[in-house]
C-alpha cells in the first residue's frame, strides 16, 4: 500500500463522521461537539473545525438550539459546491451498458462484500422503498494490470439480488445480471463529482488517504421506473476518464477510458 500522508485531526475527524453519515448512522443527528471531543480524543475547535467541513459540502445541517442533523438525502446545501450532474438527462442506459461490459472485459473484480442490510435514510429514498426494508450491499474492487481502478458499492433491491451471488458478481457486472435475470432496464440518473479516500477506499485503492477521486454516483430505473440498482464508485483519477460530449440539440454520447500504461 502507498505510504499515506499525515493528516491533520480535524480532517481525520471528518473523514470518520462522513463514513458514518453515509452509513447512516445519525439518522437521530450528530452527538453534541463537546461528546464527540471526548470520542475522538481532541478538542471542541477541532471537532468544531471538522463539523464546519461537512457542512461546507452540505453533509450535515447546524442549526442553533437544535443541534446537528444529516442534510436531507440528494440535497446540497453548501454554496460552493460544484459537480457534473447528469440528472437533468438521463444517461441512455443501452450505450452505457455497452462502455461498462468493455470496462469489465479489461479488468477484474475482488468481492470485498456482499451482504443483507437494512436500508439507510439516503438508500432509502433512491430506491423508493421504507427506511430499514432489506437490501442488498455489494462492495467490489475493479482492478487493472497494473493496480486497483475502482471501488464500487451497490445497493439493490432484495428480491431482485437473490438471482445471483458473490461468483456471479465476480464475473459479470450487475446491470448485465439484471438483465439476465429479466429485469428489464430503462434509463439511469447520474452524478459525476470529486470525493477524497477515507482509510478504507484508500487502502483498497493503494493510494494515500486524502487523496481527491472520481465519484460517480447512479441509480438505474427499470422499463417501469422502479429503481433497480444505487451505484456509488470511486475511481482512481490517474486511470480512468470519463468524457462527454454535448452537441447543440441536446443529444450526448460519453466515453469512459481506463488506462493500463500509466504508473502507480
Amino acid at each position: 500500500m502507498a505510504t499515506a500522508l499525515p493528516l491533520p485531526k480535524y480532517h481525520q475527524i471528518y473523514l470518520v463522521l462522513r463514513e458514518q453519515l453515509e452509513d447512516g448512522q445519525f439518522a437521530d443527528g450528530l452527538p453534541a461537539e463537546l461528546v464527540l471531543s471526548k470520542q475522538f480524543s481532541a478538542g471542541r475547535v477541532t471537532v468544531r473545525r471538522a463539523l464546519e467541513q461537512l457542512a461546507s459540502e452540505g453533509l450535515i445541517i447546524r442549526q442553533a438550539g437544535r443541534g446537528t442533523r444529516p442534510a436531507p438525502p440528494g440535497a446540497d446545501h453548501s454554496p460552493g459546491h460544484a459537480s457534473l450532474n447528469a440528472q437533468s438527462r438521463p444517461t441512455r442506459l443501452t450505450g452505457l451498458l455497452e462502455k461498462i461490459v468493455s470496462v469489465s472485459l479489461r479488468t477484474t473484480v475482488t468481492v470485498l462484500e456482499w451482504r443483507t442490510i437494512a436500508a439507510s435514510e439516503s438508500v432509502a429514498k433512491a430506491l423508493r422503498i421504507a427506511p430499514h426494508t432489506q437490501v442488498q450491499k455489494g462492495v467490489r474492487r475493479r482492478s487493472l494490470p497494473n493496480g486497483p481502478l475502482s471501488y464500487i458499492t451497490t445497493y439493490l433491491p432484495e428480491d431482485l439480488a437473490r438471482h445471483f451471488g458473490r461468483r456471479e458478481l465476480a464475473k459479470k457486472p450487475i446491470l448485465r445480471l439484471l438483465e439476465e435475470s429479466g429485469v428489464e432496464l430503462g434509463r439511469a440518473h447520474q452524478t459525476v463529482s470529486a470525493r477524497q479516500a477515507d482509510a478504507v477506499v484508500a487502502e483498497a485503492l493503494d493510494v494515500p488517504v486524502g487523496t481527491a477521486l472520481l465519484s460517480v454516483q447512479r441509480l438505474v430505473f427499470d422499463t417501469r421506473e422502479r429503481p433497480v440498482q444505487w451505484l456509488h464508485g470511486l475511481y482512481r483519477p490517474d486511470r480512468y476518464e470519463y468524457q462527454m460530449e454535448v452537441s447543440q440539440v441536446g443529444s450526448s454520447d460519453a466515453t469512459i477510458l481506463v488506462s493500463e500504461n500509466l504508473s502507480g
